[in-house]
């Protein structure tokens, strides 16, 4: 058996994992698409199942996010990721480039190392597990201490499936009793690295000396355009900003609205009623403390609900508050309110015109956050335009709740993801979201064109 929960201390080596990984691809590589493709549905329908009782031991593990949300997640991303994934080639000959006379062969990588990271305990693993083995590949997973019990569970539970479709032992397993050598170790004997995480544990896979993808960190300013329904603007960014409790790499953490309606924008925030605001410097100054323990992002409030990050600042904000609205003393450097806030606490200021609206967003992402994205509440094609442009971002969501769209929906064209790329901005090999497209080597067989016309000198130089 490859699950965890087999594994003794004389079996569970780094080497050995890596040894029976390679031996279990090596018969997986023969498995059809149709074979292929019947164990990846099969894993996404399992999360999507047994939503809530993921969602419940997510929560119980983590002691992070909220468990309503999570399983909203669970279903979501199981649903977008396979519907995605479905009717895709990624074995054997996968296309033709007809005008190139070039056709196109799926081969594995190999070894997939997957380092997961504690605010997304199932969704995580189980998009990279299905994205690995979608193109014939084995993977290993190395979790954050904090959910390793959630980790082994859903290693146990693929190698059920993977079992019953005729599979071999070993292509899904889990490294146990981790620590930061045993994940080193694992990213420099696989064949490919994905790390989603934190910024120390994503440097150590891109020096791992393997392939590797990484993420970069989130800080997404999202602007309020002019001449929009500012309601519904509104509601989405409550939404998504406040979605398991503000641990989405993606959500909303700095709002942008125009001077001109900046009181209104602030009464719609509180009128939907799950957003509690003060303008009272004290408490935005209890709050930044408590948020930024000694000027850096306090770990105790990452996936907190809004009460008890108030009552951690010493602060009565009630229960029925998803989302803490405070207003900033300007963007980039002004305030620390500008960075990241991996909790349901936002921070707004007002702009008056739409270059001065783009230029805070920018100096919020040099801050923090350069390469992920942003969004934005518009009907300007020239505004969205300008925006796409300007800000060092690898994705600008337009009209929608960043934090559950830019990782890929049914409604837009992101590929469905956990694993978000930041460009060189952000110190990441890819600048759009991880796909199993990633996780797969294409062999060119390259004919001659016929009929290829042959430029002259002159006609090159020309």
């Amino acid at each position: 058996m490859s699950t965890a929960e087999s594994q003794t201390p004389n079996d569970s080596s780094i080497q050995k994992l890596v040894a029976n990984a390679h031996n279990a691809q090596m018969i997986f590589e023969s498995f059809t698409q149709e074979q292929v493709d019947a164990i990846v549905r099969d894993i996404g329908k399992f999360v999507y199942d047994n939503a809530e009782s993921l969602a419940r031991m997510a929560v119980d593990e983590t002691d992070m996010g909220s468990y309503e949300d999570k399983i909203l997640k669970n279903k979501g991303k199981a649903r977008v990721i396979w519907n995605n994934l479905k009717n895709k080639k990624s074995r054997g000959v996968i296309g033709e480039d007809t005008d190139n006379n070039l056709m196109l062969v799926a081969k594995p990588m190999g070894v997939v190392a997957a380092v997961t990271p504690v605010t997304n305990p199932i969704v995580t693993p189980m998009c990279n597990g299905m994205f690995a083995l979608k193109t014939g590949n084995a993977v290993i997973f190395a979790s954050h201490p904090k959910a390793q019990k959630c980790t082994e569970h859903l290693a146990t539970e693929f190698m059920k499936i993977i079992k019953s479709h005729g599979g071999p032992d070993d292509l899904v397993q889990v490294v146990t009793k981790g620590s930061v050598e045993k994940t080193q170790e694992l990213m420099q004997s696989a064949d490919v690295v994905v790390a989603t995480g934190g910024a120390a544990m994503v440097k150590s896979a891109y020096s791992s000396g393997k392939p590797s993808y990484g993420v970069g960190a989130g800080n997404v300013p999202v602007i309020i355009d002019r001449n929009i329904d500012l309601k519904e603007a509104v509601e989405k960014i409550v939404d998504g900003a406040s979605f398991d409790h503000g641990i989405i790499c993606s959500h909303e953490q700095f709002v942008i609205a125009p001077e001109e309606n900046y009181d209104e924008t602030v009464q719609k925030f509180t009128d939907t009623g799950k957003v509690w605001f003060t303008d009272d410097q004290e408490q935005i100054q209890k709050l930044r403390d408590v948020v930024f323990l000694d000027g850096h992002l306090n770990k105790d409030v990452v996936g907190r609900s809004a009460s008890e990050v108030g009552h951690m600042a010493g602060i009565d904000v009630p229960e029925t508050a998803r989302l803490i609205l405070l207003p900033a003393d300007g963007s980039g450097t002004e305030d620390i309110l500008a960075k990241e806030k991996l909790c349901p606490v936002i921070a707004i200021v007002p702009y008056s015109t739409f270059d001065e609206a783009v230029a805070m967003a920018k100096a919020n992402l040099l801050v923090e956050g350069a390469g992920h994205s942003a969004a934005l509440h518009s009907n300007s094609d020239d505004h969205i335009e300008q925006a796409g442009l300007e800000l060092p971002i690898s994705r600008l969501v337009i009209n929608q709740p960043s934090s559950t769209t830019a990782g890929g929906s049914l409604t837009n064209g992101f590929a469905p993801t956990t694993t978000l790329g930041c460009g060189s901005w952000g110190g990441n090999s890819i600048s759009e979201n991880l796909d199993y497209k990633h996780l797969m080597n294409v062999s060119r067989i390259g004919k001659i064109i016929p009929d290829k016309k042959v430029p002259t000198d002159e006609e090159i130089w020309a």
